[in-house]
């Protein structure tokens, strides 16, 4: 488990193993969300890097509503 520290400026630095496990590259955004007493950081990706990220999923399944393709 890696920690960080948070600067008097509020700024916090990934640690090294974690960008590299992540691929992240400066000025990429992530996403902050407070759960309780936890701090989550989503990576954001562009539209274009998510591509193919479905291919080879089942959409064979029996439809609740006949007037739906």
């Amino acid at each position: 488990m890696e920690t960080a520290t948070i600067s008097p400026k509020y700024q916090v630095t990934i640690p090294k193993s974690v960008r590299r496990q992540l691929r992240l590259v400066p000025g990429q955004k992530v996403q902050v969300i407070a759960y309780g007493d936890r701090i989550t950081l989503i990576p954001l990706k562009q539209a274009r890097e998510l591509r193919g990220m479905l291919r080879g999923l089942d959409t064979s399944f029996e439809r609740d509503r006949k007037d739906r393709v």
